[in-house]
């Protein structure tokens, strides 16, 4: 499919979105009973689980830190998630790469001094993916360490956004990102607007790059209400069990 073809002359994308048009988040928490915080969080079409485990102590002394705890995560995408069925173990390029990305996106967000010489464990695996793999694996992610109440500076919000025939696009699926379409994706802490992660996949011209950005950044606002709503919805419903 050519880039002419994803994008109509009246704006419309394939799946019927403007261009500045997120899609659909849903999520819920605590959707395990044996980990201490555990999230599933959909966008769009590609669907994701969180589940964190900690802090706890450290599995290898070596590893531990004197004066913070550490993060190990580990990421998969399972082999039925995508169209080519192709079996990704947790030890191949991509998959170490992502988990990277995600662990130095929260590693400043966590008080991880806190928890001297702990660890904690979040473990991510995606059951569907139709693009924005690292932006919904970010989003779930907080609302898991939000679930296990471990102490963080604030929401950390993430999306993709990228350009087509130079016409900014918010939040890629995974046909608009299989046409080469360059990406970016942005996480911010909301409350301060700080950048935490600039991810570029392929290239941008320099022009197109503040349109872009900035499209990223009003994505992240919007991420951020939604998740915000239902933390604060969770919360209530808590309230309520422990009142009746």
């Amino acid at each position: 499919m050519s880039r002419q073809e994803l994008l109509t002359p009246e704006g419309l994308r394939v799946d019927g979105r403007r261009a500045h048009e997120l899609r659909r988040i849903t999520a819920k928490t605590s959707v395990f009973s044996q980990s201490d915080g555990s999230a599933y969080l959909e966008q769009g079409n590609t669907k994701c689980l969180v589940a964190v485990y900690g802090p706890r102590e450290a599995r290898h002394r070596m590893q531990a830190q004197a004066d913070r705890a550490i993060i190990n995560v580990e990421f998969i995408v399972a082999p039925f998630s995508t169209t080519e069925r192709k079996k990704r173990s947790k030890n191949d390029k991509q998959s170490l790469e992502i988990g990277a990305f995600i662990r130095q996106t929260f590693e400043p967000v966590i008080l991880l001094s806190q928890f001297p010489r702990s660890q904690i464990d979040v473990y991510i695996q995606i059951f569907q993916h139709d693009g924005g793999i690292l932006a919904t694996c970010i989003n779930a992610t907080t609302m898991a360490l939000i679930d296990a109440g471990i102490p963080m500076v604030d929401f950390v919000c993430a999306c993709s956004a990228g350009a087509i025939e130079k016409v900014p696009v918010l939040d890629l699926n995974n046909l608009e990102e299989s046409a080469d379409t360059p990406e970016l994706t942005l996480a911010i802490l909301p409350r301060t607007n700080k950048v935490n992660l600039l991810e570029l996949q392929s290239r941008l011209h320099i022009e197109e790059l503040e349109g872009v950005m900035s499209l990223a950044k009003d994505g992240c606002i919007k991420v951020h209400e939604t998740l915000d709503q239902v933390v604060r919805r969770n919360m209530e419903h808590f309230i309520e069990r422990m009142n009746a």
